[in-house]
C-alpha cells in the first residue's frame, strides 16, 4: 500500500518507453524515494560513465509518505552521476512534481539516453510522450513551467532546468514550484540530455493500508508540529533564523571565502531585519503545515520587481556572507537570478566568494574580470557574476566549472583559495569549530554537504536523539556518530519527511506511520538498517566511480585557525582529520583505505552489487 509497484523508463536517444513491476522485496530492503535511487544507480551504472553522456540516467523517486497526508512528508529525490564530483549525485525537494508521478502510476522513473533535439517529457496519467522543446529553449525556469501549463494544463507539474542547465554548468539545478533540487549539477545532466522539462499529471488514488488510522495519525503529528518551538521559529523567519547565533554564539558562519567565521556586517542579512521589511506571506512544499518559505518582494530601488521564495539560510550565507555582501537586495536579486537561470545557490557563492579572494590576493586582475572590481562586499559584482556564470561569459565561463576545476585552470596557487570537497563546495558551517561537521563533509557520498549527515544541530547543540555532551570543538569519537547520522538521514530521504521535523519524528515515530500506511511495521532498527544499506550502497558507487580514500579530505583553507569570535583559535590538523576518517572506517566495518569488504554487504544483503 501506498507505492504504485511500477519504475517508467524512458530512453531520449530512440524516444521509447516501457515499464517495469517493482518487486516487493526491494520495498522491503529500500522502501522508496533514497533507497530506490541507491538500488537503480548501483544496478544500472558501472561508474565509468561520463555524466554529459547519453549513458548516464537521471533518476526520480518520490519518498514512501508523498501523497500519504502525514505533515511535512511530501520530499522526492534527484539522482545522477555528478558532473560536479564526477560521482554520486543527488537533490532533495518539495515540489508538486512526485506527488504528481505517483499519481500518474510510478514509484520511480528513470531517463537515460540523449535527444537530437530540445524535448521534454510529458507524463499524462501514466501515459508518457516526448515532445519537442525547441520553443522552451533558452527560457527561465518560471517562463518554461508557465508556458507547459499554458499549453498542456495547469494542473501539469513541471521540472524543468534555465540557461545554466542548458549551458552545463556544472552545478545547474532542477526546479519545480520554486523548488530545487540544488547540488551536484543534475540540472545539468538534464541540459546534457537535452531535456528541458518534465511535465506530469495524475489522477490515481495513492491508497493506504487504514486510512482512519493514517488520518488519526495526521492530526497527532500536525498538534505536535504547531506546538513546537521549531514551528515558532521557522514560521516566522524561516530557514535563516539562526544566523545570529550562529555568528555571535558559535562563531562558525563562514565568511569571505572562509577567512573568518564571523560575519560583523550582517546587519541586513539577518531574517530578524528583513522578514518585516520584504516577506508578504509563508510558503510550504507541497504535504506541508509547517511553512519555512517566505514571499520576498522588492517594491522600489535598483532591485525593484524582485520576487522569490527565499531567502534560504544558505542562500544568506553564500551569496551575502561569503562574498561579504551586506546588501539583503543584493542577496535577494543574486538569488532570485539563480532560480531564473537555473544555478545552486551554495555552489554559486562559493564560486563569487573564491574568485573575489583570488582578484584580493593578486591571482586576478581586472583584466581577468572584465573589469570588474571583485572585492569582497562589492554586491552589484555578485549579481553580475549570477549572470556571468549562467551563460558561461567571461570569468563566469571558468566559474561555471566550480571551484576545484577552476582553480587548476586559473593556476597561480588558486588551489590554496579552493574550498571544497570533492569538488564540491560546502555549505555554510565553518568546520574549523564544528569538528563532527569536518567528518561529514569527507563522507558525505555527494561531497561536503550538510544535508546527508544532520549533525550540525547535534553538534551545535551538544546534544540529539541518542547523543549528550557532544564536543564540537574535539575530534574525539566522531566516527560512529557520525555514521549513525548519515544512516538516520537516508531513513528521511527514503520517506520523504522534511529533515526540519527530525526532533519531533526522529527515527522511532515512523513506526506507527508506517504501519497504517503500507500495513507493515518497522521499528527504530529496522529503518536504521534500511539506511545503513543505503549509505553503503552510495558509497560503493562512488568507489565504482574511482573514489580513493585520499580524496576525503578538506581544503587546506581548515588548517588555518578562525580569527576571531566564539570559535577562536580552532582548526582541523591533518592529524585529525586522519583520527577522524578512520574511526568512520571502522565505525562503517570497512577496511582502512575504506574500501567495503564483501563480508558487510552480506550482512546488510547487498552482495549482489560487490565488484572488486
Amino acid at each position: 500500500m501506498s507505492v504504485m509497484g511500477k519504475v517508467l523508463f524512458v530512453d531520449l536517444s530512440n524516444k521509447k518507453t516501457k515499464e517495469e513491476k517493482i518487486e516487493r522485496e526491494i520495498y522491503r530492503k529500500f522502501l522508496a524515494g533514497d533507497g530506490l535511487g541507491a538500488y537503480y544507480m548501483n544496478k544500472l551504472l558501472d561508474g565509468k560513465e561520463d555524466p554529459f553522456g547519453p549513458s548516464n540516467v537521471l533518476i526520480v523517486a518520490p519518498g514512501l509518505l508523498v501523497g500519504s497526508s502525514i505533515p511535512t512528508c511530501g520530499k522526492t529525490v534527484f539522482f545522477a552521476k555528478s558532473p560536479l564530483t564526477e560521482g554520486w549525485g543527488e537533490g532533495v525537494f518539495g515540489g508538486s512534481f512526485g506527488l504528481a508521478l505517483k499519481q500518474a502510476g510510478y514509484d520511480a522513473l528513470i531517463i537515460r539516453g540523449k535527444s537530437r533535439e530540445p524535448s521534454y517529457l510529458l507524463i499524462d496519467d501514466g501515459s508518457p510522450e516526448i515532445k519537442s522543446a525547441e520553443h522552451l529553449w533558452g527560457k527561465s525556469t518560471r517562463e518554461t513551467a508557465d508556458i507547459l501549463k499554458k499549453e498542456e494544463g495547469k494542473d501539469f507539474s513541471i521540472a524543468c532546468i534555465g540557461l545554466g542547465g542548458e549551458n552545463l554548468v556544472r552545478y545547474a539545478i532542477i526546479d519545480c514550484d520554486d523548488r530545487q533540487a540544488g547540488r551536484g549539477g543534475l540540472g545539468a545532466v538534464m541540459g546534457s540530455k537535452r531535456l528541458k522539462a518534465i511535465a506530469v499529471r495524475g489522477t490515481k488514488d495513492i491508497e493506504v493500508a487504514d486510512p482512519e488510522e493514517v488520518l488519526r495519525l495526521t492530526m497527532e503529528w500536525y498538534k505536535k508540529l504547531v506546538e513546537s518551538q521549531a514551528y515558532r521559529d521557522d514560521t516566522l523567519y524561516g530557514t535563516g533564523e539562526f544566523l545570529e547565533w550562529m555568528n555571535r554564539e558559535r562563531g562558525t558562519f563562514p565568511t569571505r571565502n572562509w577567512r573568518e567565521g564571523v560575519f560583523k556586517e550582517r546587519k541586513e542579512i539577518d531574517p530578524y531585519y528583513w522578514v518585516p521589511r520584504y516577506s508578504m506571506k509563508n510558503l510550504a512544499c507541497i504535504q506541508c503545515v509547517k511553512p519555512c518559505g517566505k514571499a520576498f518582494v522588492i517594491k522600489g530601488g535598483k532591485y525593484k520587481g524582485t520576487k522569490l521564495d527565499g531567502v534560504e539560510y544558505e542562500t544568506l550565507f553564500a551569496l551575502g556572507g561569503n562574498c561579504g555582501n551586506p546588501s539583503i537586495e543584493a542577496v535577494a536579486k543574486a538569488n532570485e537570478l539563480c532560480d531564473l537561470y537555473g544555478l545552486d545557490t551554495i555552489s554559486t557563492g562559493g564560486c563569487i566568494g573564491f574568485a573575489m579572494d583570488l582578484y584580493e590576493n593578486g591571482i586576478l586582475t581586472k583584466k581577468d574580470t572584465g573589469g570588474i572590481e571583485l572585492k569582497f562586499g562589492n554586491s552589484e559584482a555578485v549579481v553580475k557574476l549570477v549572470e556571468m556564470i549562467a551563460k558561461r561569459e567571461g570569468i563566469g565561463d571558468i566559474l561555471a566549472e566550480g571551484v576545484k576545476r577552476a582553480a587548476e585552470i586559473i593556476g597561480k596557487g588558486a588551489e590554496r583559495y579552493a574550498v571544497h570537497v570533492r569538488g564540491m563546495e560546502p555549505p555554510a558551517y565553518d568546520v574549523r569549530g564544528i569538528k563532527g561537521m569536518a567528518l561529514a563533509f569527507m563522507t558525505s557520498p555527494r561531497g561536503a554537504c550538510h544535508l546527508r549527515s544532520g549533525a550540525y544541530a547535534l553538534e551545535l547543540t551538544g546534544k540529539f536523539w541518542k547523543y549528550e555532551g557532544v564536543d564540537r570543538l574535539s575530534s574525539k569519537n566522531k566516527g560512529k556518530e557520525i555514521a549513525d547520522m548519515e544512516n538516520f538521514m537516508a531513513v528521511y530521504d527514503c520517506l520523504g519527511a522534511c529533515k526540519f521535523s527530525r526532533s519531533l519524528f526522529l527515527i522511532d515515530g515512523f513506526s506507527d506511520i508506517l504501519e497504517a500506511v503500507i500495513g507493515e511495521r518497522y521499528t527504530e532498527n529496522d529503518l536504521l538498517k534500511i539506511g545503513e544499506r543505503i549509505c553503503n550502497l552510495k558509497h560503493l558507487f562512488n568507489v565504482k566511480c574511482g573514489w580513493k580514500k585520499k580524496d576525503a579530505k578538506l581544503p587546506p583553507k581548515m588548517r588555518i585557525p578562525i580569527p576571531e569570535g566564539a570559535s577562536k583559535g580552532s582548526f582541523v590538523s591533518e592529524q585529525e582529520e586522519k583520527e577522524m576518517l578512520l574511526d568512520y572506517f571502522k565505525a562503517r566495518g570497512w577496511e582502512e583505505d575504506g574500501k567495503i569488504p564483501r563480508e558487510k554487504l552480506e550482512e546488510l544483503g547487498i552482495a549482489e552489487f560487490f565488484d572488486r
